[in-house]
Parts: C-alpha cells; structure tokens; sequence
C-alpha cells in the first residue's frame, strides 16, 4: 500500500475524497490514505506546495494561479481530476435582504435573482455617503469570487469600485455574518444553509444560476509529483472516478451526508448536509425547501473531465478583474495547469467513454446535450450564464473585451498578439 497525505476543506464538496477513503476505493487502488481537514485554502496551498501534503481539493483556479505566477507561493501545479461542477451560492445577510425587498421587490423576488435590487440599494447608500456594503469570498482565486463578481458586474455593480471584498475561509462565513463584518459573501454549501437555518442570511442565487454547471473544485498535486510519481497518480485519479460515480448517484447521496457529518470531515448535523446533496434549497428562513436537482454534480456531465476551456474561462475572469496583468499565452497556461491527457489515461483504464476534444463553447445550451467529440454518447448539462453571454474558447481576449465592466488595467492589445 502506498501511503499519501491528502488535503481537503470541510465543505460538501470534499465528498469524494472522503467517500474514497471511507468506502474503500483508495485502498482498492493499492493506496493507503490519510486525509487532513484544513482550516483555509491558504493552508492548502501552502501544505501541498512544501511537499506536506501529496496532493489537494483545490479550487479551479489555484492551479492555473500557480503556473502563471500570480499566487505567492508559484510552485507548479496540475489538475487533472474536477471534483465537481457547482455547488456555491451568494447569501446576503437578513437586513441587506430587506433592504433589497424595499428597494426593489420584483427584481428581488425574480428567478433567477439578479443584483439589480442590490445595485438600488447600493445608489441609495452612496447618494446618502454611507460606506460601501462589504462581501466575503473565500480566496481570490477562487470560483466564488468570480462568480460574485460576475452576478454583481452583471447588473451594472462594479465590485472594485461600488462593493468591497474581502476573504474569509469558510468555516468561518457564517460568524462573519453574525458578527455584522460582511453584508454578504459567495460560499460552498453547507456554511449557505448554516446561515440561512441560523437566522442570519438568505440565499439570493446559487452558482448554477450564475453559470449552469459550472467548475467548482479539483483535484491537485504539484507537477514534480505527477510526473514522478505516474502509477501512484494514476492510480489516485481512478480511485476518484470510481468514487465520484458513487457519490453522484441518488439512492447513495444520503449516505454521503452521514459521512460528511462525522467531525473529522465536516461535522455539520446531517439534515442540513442532505438538503442540498439531495437537491433541495431553503432559501430564507422559514421558507420551504425548493428543488435543485443540479446543486451538486460529482460526476454526471463529464464533471470529473478537467476541460481546458474551463481553464482558459477562469484565465479570462483573472485578467477581467485585474489579477493577471503580464501578456502571456493563454492556450498554453491552460494546458500547463489542466491534464485532460492524465484523465483520460485513468479513464480508460476503468473503460469509461471520456471526451476526446479539451475544448468546447460555454453559454450555447439551454438543456441537457450530447457531446460530440467521444468515442460513446457522452451527456453533458445546460451551461448557460445569467447574462446570457456565451464564452468561446478560441476567441478569449474578444471575450474579455465584450465586457463593459472590467479592469482598466487589462492589456488587450498585448494580449491580442500573444492570443491571435
């Protein structure tokens, strides 16, 4: 048994990792694994970085962050397994939901919601000089940051200049909230529903209504790793298949949210767990639960496929909002931090069908689909955005520049000769 030291976040979707070692698909694999609960993202990075860690539930964005250099510790890292595809959602706290009611309540009260209350109440405040209201995502390379913004820019708010942002680990969202430090925040679930059944915030829009079936975490380990270590990683990534597989089907999902509720993983009561693993949302308290049947996608539309679209999506939303500022490739950032090739090797190994093709349109379906570009039917899921844009992976300056709100510091000339 080859023993490895695996990190992950106490949030629901740590489920495979955790089914994986609890269900015996590792140790299946000839891997004896320990996993080590974290207490922020930062904490990940930095583990997985110095070699205490083997590898990592990471959010999309930290391996393309590291090969570009924009993290601050910039060792090299590689994906080639996502964890899952949505998973988040926005909650604004109790008054600032009131306030949106009063300022706004068709747009409030639509589906999916839109920022456009909030943006009322934000000209309200800065007509009265009151200070910016203050939302909390979890790292800045993350999902949650980006959808945020994306949801806020989208109605017209500009979150550099009309909101403040800031990072809070997850497990700590929730006192934020109590505490009056943040007014909102962009977070995995449980900590949503945490806030919501404790009275202090309602969830005004899931990260499915930002971008249907969109990437949420993955499953990293340095490059050095990877390449010197190829059976052990190999073996990692169909273990996480197969694991995958059993967490996304239905009859299993309650049995997953007993797992998670143990301390040693999540440790939050198990009913709450089972709401959105089941696919079902309270938004408000008191409020009754609605379905979701897509909250949570482990491995239903090629979810665990490490797309390099997705990759180059979230380079763009890097560069939209200023983190990325050096003209580079952007084609081949992404495929120095997504390994559709690794996944493909395990995938094949389990005689799975998986996509031959790392690229493809976002924005472009309403409904389920099937993929064009496997050796068998392949179902993929709508991916529509709320704004009703659509991301072609070929043209991802013009992408960035249809955007009235961006960063002003964004080099597209320069990025348009690197990125013809």
């Amino acid at each position: 048994m080859t023993p490895l030291r695996l990190g992950f976040i106490p949030l629901s979707d740590c489920a495979v990792l955790v089914i994986a070692r609890e269900r015996g698909f590792f140790r299946r694999h000839g891997l004896d694994v320990t996993l080590c609960r974290e207490v922020s993202w930062a904490n990940i990075r930095d583990k997985v970085a110095v070699g205490a860690l083997d590898g990592a539930q990471m959010l999309a964005g930290m391996p393309i962050a590291a090969s570009v250099g924009i993290d601050p510790i910039a060792r090299p890292l590689v994906t080639a397994f996502s964890l899952d595809l949505n998973g988040n959602a926005i909650t604004v706290s109790t008054a600032l939901w009131a306030r949106m009611l009063e300022a706004d309540r068709a747009s409030a009260l639509a589906r999916p919601v839109t920022a456009a209350a909030l943006r009322r109440v934000i000209d309200s405040d800065r007509q009265h000089g009151r200070a910016p209201l203050r939302f909390a995502m979890v790292y800045p390379f993350a999902s949650h940051n980006y959808e945020l913004r994306y949801w806020l820019a989208a109605a017209g708010i500009d979150p550099d200049e009309d909101v403040e942002l800031t990072v809070v680990p997850p497990p700590r969202m929730v006192e934020a909230l109590e505490r009056g430090a943040i007014d909102g925040c962009c977070v995995g679930e449980p900590w949503n529903s945490v806030a919501v059944r404790r009275g202090l915030g309602r969830i005004v829009a899931t990260s499915y209504e930002v971008w249907n079936n969109s990437p949420e975490k993955v499953f990293a380990v340095r490059r050095s790793f990877a390449e010197r270590r190829p059976e052990v990683h190999r073996a990692i990534l169909c273990a996480l298949i197969e694991a995958a597989a059993w967490t996304d089907a239905a009859e299993n999902r309650e049995a997953v949210a007993r797992i998670l509720a143990d301390a040693r993983f999540v440790g939050a009561p198990q009913p709450l767990l089972a709401t959105s693993l089941t696919g079902h949302l309270v938004r408000g308290p008191g409020e009754a639960a609605e379905p979701v049947p897509d909250f949570h996608v482990f491995h239903r539309y090629a979810a665990n496929f490490p797309w390099t679209s997705h990759a180059l999506w979230l380079l763009t939303q890097m560069l939209r909002w200023g983190q990325l500022r050096a003209p580079i490739d952007l084609h081949a950032a992404a495929g120095s931090a997504y390994r559709p090739d690794l996944y493909r090797a395990a995938a094949r190994d389990l005689g799975l069908a998986v996509p031959e093709i790392d690229l493809k349109r976002e924005g472009t379906h309403a409904a389920p689909w099937q993929l064009r570009g496997a050796a068998a039917s392949v179902q993929m899921g709508s991916d529509l955005f709320c704004d009703g844009r659509e991301f072609d992976p070929a043209a991802p300056v013009s992408y960035v520049a249809g955007f009235a709100v961006r960063a002003a510091s964004v080099r597209l000339d320069a990025l348009a000769a690197l990125n013809p």
